[in-house]
This record gives C-alpha cells, structure tokens and sequence, in this order.
C-alpha cells in the first residue's frame, strides 16, 4: 500500500500532541521491574545503567537479565570491571553474541576506572568520547543515569512515534524522521522516567504485532489509531536476501578427549573468542580437499554427518564438520586442548558451542577417513 498524501507544505505544521503527562501517569502505575532500573525514588546507579544498556544492544530484556545479574555478581564497580582480564570478560559474555560489545566494554570499563576517577561523563558529549559508546547509547545513559532531557529512540521508541504520528515512511528510510518527530516530545523534567515509560509502552504495549491500543495511555492521541492503521505501521523497505557462506570446522581431540581450541584475531567478527579451528567461511562450495588445506594438523580425519547451521547478523553460515584424534604429542600445533568439563568456562560462542555438540552427538565414520 503506498504511504498516504502528506499535507503541503504551505499548510502550518499541527502541534505534536504533549505525551509526557498520561505517559509518566502510566509508567508509575505499570512500569518493568527490571534488575539494573532503579526503584521509585531511588538515584539510578550510573555504572548499571551503562552495563544494561551495551548488553541490551540487538538484544531481548529476557536474555539479557541473567548475564547482567552473572556480571554484577562478579564485578560489583566499574573498577572491578576494568581489574578483570578481557579473557574473562570475554567467557562471561559468552552467548550473548555481538562479541565486539564485551571487547568494548571492557575498554570502557578501563578508560571510565583510570582516567576519569571511576565516574561517567553526565552528559552525551562526554560519554561518546568512551570506547563502545554510540548516539542512542550516550543518549539513554543521560536521560536514565543523569535525568538529561535527551532524545533517546531505540526499536520500541521508533515504533511508538510511527504510529502516533502515522508516519508511513518505511524503516530504515524513516530513522531520521522518526528521532525527530520523537524530539518534539522530549520533557524537561523526568527526563529518565519518560524514556523509560517509552520503552515499557513499546515492549508491553504498542508491540509490533497486535497492539494493546485499548491498554494505551496515548490512546487518544494516536494517529495511527485514529485512520485504523496502527498493525500496518512502521512499514519496513524489503529485506536483502541474506547469503549463505560455506566452510568446514575440524575437531580434533587428545586421547583423553579433550579439544582443540584457538582465540581468534582481536579484529573481525568473534573477535578474541576461542573456536574450534575451521576453514575460512566463503560464499560458494568448495571440494573437501579444498577445504581440507585447513586442517590444523595432518591426521586421520572422518567427515561427521550432516552440517552445522548458524545465522550472523547478514549471514548464514552452513559448515562440514570433520572429527580427528591426535595421536602423540602435540607438537607444532596452534591452540590448546581443552577438556570436556572444561568447555564451560571457554570464551565459546554459540557457533562454536554448536560444533563441539555436532562432534559430541554424532560419532565419526571410519569408512569416510582422509588425511589433510
């Protein structure tokens, strides 16, 4: 359906409508109880905020909460935090996804720790110098750590303004109209509880799919209601087709079972999480034996059965897993071996984590050994 007229623009602009009233009315009656929010009343803690807020990047509240829980048990301060090594940061952070985050974090943790007393910047400005600190997220930390009337849109903020405003442009076009329709609303005071109640009416209330609209404290209020068009927006461009990359993974076990692993480069994607040694990911098959040039060592090695699937941010990944045993010493081998009971405590993403389940659950094929 194409995006309605738009009024001409000698017409006067029509007032926004003033949200923040019945929002904040309703944030005190329903708001989240969240682990890293602040109670009524109650001074937000600047440092969980931050922590809160780079775990919930392209992340859901509910995988979030037990591993900000893990963390904050861990290292209570942001001193703490920056006392950690990476390498145990990195294990703790393990499948969550988006490893850069937890390399940023800890950067961060660093930079607030050493150079600047263990105190954040209270303003978006000072915060966007740190490692790991973007737009949205210096923004959000202003407005719910310092009570800075910033304009704070995520996912849920830029849906709630689609639809208030019916504004029909389609995501991700809509961004910048969308940040500024929000910025008409933004208050002066209770900076921090209108972000917040916006993201709360986003995530329990104007949801992407069947809105509560009856529910809705801006019902009145919403455009989008009004044409009876709130399930249709925000509209979205048509998605690219993700590619698929193709690869094959090498496990490769001591005689006490345990595995090889290796860190990968600090750059690029799981950068400085252990892996299980694989042949790089290209678009397109290759032949086993071109595959096979990879191997970490030359060894017996059995193709297992079926493949292991796993789906980045733009793409999809679809690898050949073969299965090996070392015998003798390893000599001239890249990585270390690390037991079964021991995974658990590995910096293993969940790719890899998928690898070392497909070898554990499917045995290996002596018919089907070859050398690398």
């Amino acid at each position: 359906m194409p995006p309605r007229q738009k009024p001409q623009s000698g017409k006067p602009a029509k007032k926004s409508p003033d949200i923040a009233p019945p929002l904040l009315g309703w944030y005190d009656r329903h708001r989240r109880r969240l682990p890293w929010r602040a109670l009524p009343g109650e001074s937000a803690d600047p440092y969980r905020v931050w922590l809160s807020e780079i775990m919930l990047q392209q992340t859901t509240v509910a995988a979030v909460a037990p591993y900000f829980e893990r963390f904050l048990e861990r290292w209570p301060t942001i001193e703490a935090l920056a006392a950690a090594p990476l390498d145990d940061v990195l294990r703790q952070w393990a499948g969550l996804g988006y490893y850069a985050r937890a390399r940023n974090l800890h950067k961060c943790a660093i930079a607030v720790a050493r150079e600047h007393g263990g105190r954040f910047a209270d303003n978006e400005e000072g915060l966007l110098q740190l490692p790991g600190i973007g737009a949205y997220t210096a923004a959000a930390i202003a407005a719910i750590a310092f009570d800075r009337s910033t304009n704070v849109v995520d996912g849920n903020i830029e849906r709630v303004m689609a639809r208030l405003h019916a504004e029909e442009t389609p995501l991700p076009q809509a961004k910048p109209v969308l940040k500024a329709l929000a910025a008409q609303h933004v208050p002066q005071r209770r900076a921090g509880d209108y972000a917040q109640a916006l993201m709360d009416l986003g995530a329990v209330i104007c949801t992407p799919r069947k809105p509560k609209c009856v529910l809705c404290p801006l019902l009145q209020k919403c455009r989008a209601r009004q044409l009876g068009i709130q399930d249709e927006l925000p509209r979205r461009s048509a998605k690219a087709e993700k590619p698929t990359r193709y690869g094959m993974a090498f496990v490769l076990q001591r005689s006490d079972g345990a595995i090889l692993l290796r860190r990968r480069e600090e750059k690029g994607l799981l950068g400085g999480m252990m892996e299980v040694p694989s042949s790089e990911w290209l678009t397109g098959k290759r032949s086993d034996a071109q595959l096979m040039r990879a191997a970490p060592v030359a060894a017996g090695w059995s193709q297992l059965p079926g493949v292991v699937r796993h789906t980045f941010t733009h793409f999809h990944l679809e690898l050949r897993v073969v299965a090996g045993s070392l015998r003798g010493p390893p000599r001239g081998i890249d990585g270390t071996f690390v037991t079964l009971d021991a995974l658990g405590g590995e910096a293993l993403p969940s790719v890899m984590r998928k690898i070392v389940a497909h070898a554990l659950l499917h045995p290996a094929q002596p018919q089907k050994r070859r050398s690398a």
